[in-house]
């Protein structure tokens, strides 16, 4: 009997997977712990749709992801720290600096922890820096160190 899963079953599969299972197991396991629905036409046209308004929301994202990364690629984030009479930073640039003037800059909020530094900012100067946007997007900017 061909069935669709409601929620993961060890040794079965995954949830919204179609699966062929014996009609015992079906009728006296899945069907009364609600773990799974008969796939006829009806449910599989359902499960389809729902697999393809979830394509459409990656779609939407990675869009929108790309859209903030043109926004931000070649933008300069100054950040201007103090230093002892040696020339050094007091401690060093970080990642929340770095979101906060970003995240002035364009506008929006920008995570902290995707922003990936090579390593740390300890010194003046300009650093390469990348925001990971989306898993498949990622945008680089320059981040100036000042007095």
């Amino acid at each position: 009997m061909k069935v669709i899963l409601l929620c993961d079953v060890k040794g079965q599969g995954k949830k919204d997977q179609i699966i062929n299972v014996s009609d015992g197991y079906a009728r006296n396991f899945l069907f009364p712990q609600k773990k799974a629905i008969p796939a006829d036409a009806k449910a599989q046209n359902e499960l389809r749709g729902k697999e393809e308004a979830k394509q459409y929301k990656i779609a939407e994202d990675k869009k929108a992801a790309e859209e903030l990364a043109a926004r931000i690629k070649d933008k300069e984030v100054s950040i201007q720290m103090g230093h002892g009479h040696d020339g050094r930073l007091y401690g060093s640039v970080t990642a929340k600096d770095i979101a906060d003037e970003l995240g002035k800059l364009i506008g929006t909020s920008v995570d902290k922890r995707k922003i990936n530094l090579k390593d740390s900012i300890k010194a003046y100067g300009k650093y390469s820096v990348e925001l990971k946007v989306h898993p498949e997007v990622i945008a680089s900017f320059i981040v100036y160190v000042h007095e």
